[in-house]
C-alpha cells in the first residue's frame, strides 16, 4: 500500500445476487428477467420480441468499448460516478462478475454505509442511475468480456487524472481514491456458489 493512507477500518461486504429489486437504488438490470414488458415486432409474426428495460441517457456521443477483465484482488480502491450519462455494462460469453456500488449522493464522497456488492451470473448486465458510485466490475474468470456504453466525455475526464492523487475529475466523471481519502479498505469474497461454476 505505497503512498496510501493507513487503513484504519475494514469494510467486508456480503455479496448478494443481482436482482431488479436489489439493484433499484443504483440502476436497472438489463436482461430478460428484468421485468420489462415485451413488445412484438410485427414483421416477423411474433418470432421477434423487443424489450426496453432502461432508457439510456447521454449528453455526448456514445462510445461502445469492449472491456476484457481478468480477476484482481477483491478490494475497492476507487469509486466513481457520472453526471452526464447512465453508464451501462453488458456481459458477453455468460461469465459471472461482481459489481460494487453505492447510491447517488449529494456530497463529494459515497456513503460507505450504503456500499453493496452484487453477483451477476453473466446472463444480464446493468445500467446505472446518474450519479451512482461504482467501481469497475470484478471478473471471476479470466477473459471476462463486457461491452460498456459510456460517454466520450468520460475518456477526456479520465485523461485529467491528477498526477499526485491519481483521481480524475471532469464534467461527467468524479473518480475518488476511497481508501486514501477514508482510510477504509472495502473488500468482499467470492461466494462459494460462484467459485464452483
Amino acid at each position: 500500500m505505497d503512498n496510501d493512507k493507513t487503513v484504519v477500518a475494514i469494510l467486508d461486504l456480503p455479496v448478494e445476487p443481482a436482482t431488479p429489486e436489489a439493484l433499484a437504488p443504483f440502476g436497472h438490470i438489463l436482461g430478460r428477467a428484468a421485468g420489462a414488458k415485451a413488445v412484438p415486432v410485427d414483421f416477423y409474426k411474433g418470432r421477434v420480441t423487443m424489450r426496453y428495460p432502461v432508457a439510456f441517457t447521454c449528453e455526448h456521443p456514445v462510445a461502445v468499448p469492449l472491456a476484457t477483465v481478468d480477476p484482481r484482488p477483491m478490494e475497492v480502491r476507487y469509486m466513481e460516478r457520472h453526471f452526464q450519462h447512465t453508464q451501462t455494462f453488458i456481459p458477453l460469453g455468460g461469465k459471472p462478475f461482481i459489481a460494487v456500488m453505492a447510491p447517488p449522493s449529494e456530497g463529494e464522497m459515497p456513503d460507505l454505509t450504503q456500499v453493496r456488492a452484487f453477483l451477476f451470473d453473466g446472463s444480464a448486465g446493468f445500467a446505472l442511475h446518474l450519479g451512482t458510485w461504482h467501481e469497475f466490475p470484478f471478473a471471476l474468470e479470466e477473459g471476462t468480456d463486457l461491452i460498456v456504453l459510456l460517454s466520450t466525455q468520460t475518456g477526456y475526464d479520465l485523461h485529467q487524472r491528477d498526477a499526485l492523487t491519481e483521481e480524475a475529475n471532469g464534467p461527467d466523471l468524479d473518480k475518488k481514491d476511497i481508501q486514501r481519502r477514508t482510510g477504509t479498505l472495502i473488500r468482499f469474497s467470492v461466494p462459494d456458489s460462484a467459485a464452483t461454476k
